[in-house]
């Protein structure tokens, strides 16, 4: 008799606890449809309070996260679901909501092979395979943006090492043509000096000049014999 009470009231508590998942479920979707994305998302993660392994509370809130933009949290819950899913219809569902969270924040690649995924479990999905083209595009959009931006940043470093190198020999030329200048200088007088130098020329000529006048006033007079 306790078994059987248990057995039922054990029926009975899972049956409360499914009703009120179903309850935040539909709340959740309601809030959904009026585009309060934000309050459906509340709800969502209520009914998982309720039951953890709720596929519909998970793809639900999966969907509420994306909405609001929440592109890595919503990903991540995608991923979750694909992890556990085994229906390819199912599959392709999320692999291809995993591919736009991806894609939205700017992994090509691995968006590009999720979209893949999503086309292995359902070639029928025009929807992926658009969204794969696209995705596809804009990869080799971006690594041709990649190798110019490459070309560019090389141009730039090839510039600046021309100038760095002009700039080095510009730097040589004008010390070279310093210690010229030095050079020359230090070959050279200036005008004063110059003009010391020829006053003590004319000095020492003067000296030289009054030397030779004092020893002619010296000389004595040979006196001239007369002719008697």
């Amino acid at each position: 008799m306790k078994v059987t009470l248990l057995i039922l009231s054990f029926i009975i508590t899972g049956n409360v606890c499914a009703q009120s998942e179903h309850k935040y479920i539909r709340k959740g979707n309601n809030e959904y449809k009026d585009e309060r994305f934000n309050e459906a998302e509340i709800q969502y993660r209520k009914a998982l309070v309720k039951n953890a392994n709720s596929v519909k509370a998970q793809y639900n809130l999966s969907n509420a996260l994306y909405r609001q933009e929440k592109y890595e949290s919503a990903a991540t819950k995608y991923l979750n679901l694909s992890e556990q899913e085994n229906n390819d219809q199912e599959l392709s569902k999320y692999y291809y909501n995993l591919g736009n969270s991806l894609f939205k924040t700017n992994k090509l690649n691995e968006s590009i092979e999720a979209y893949k995924n999503a086309l292995r479990h359902n070639p029928e999905d025009d929807d992926a395979r658009h969204n794969l083209q696209l995705a596809l595009r804009m990869k080799s959009q971006q690594n041709q943006q990649n190798q110019q931006n490459q070309q560019n940043q090389q141009n730039q470093q090839d510039q600046n090492n021309q100038q760095d190198q002009q700039n080095q020999q510009n730097q040589q030329n004008q010390q070279e043509e310093n210690e010229q200048q030095q050079q020359q200088q230090q070959g050279q007088i200036s005008r004063e000096d110059a003009e010391r130098l020829l006053q003590a020329l004319e000095n020492d000529e003067k000296k030289v000049l009054q030397k030779v006048k004092e020893k002619q006033s010296q000389i004595r007079k040979v006196p001239v014999e007369k002719d008697w």
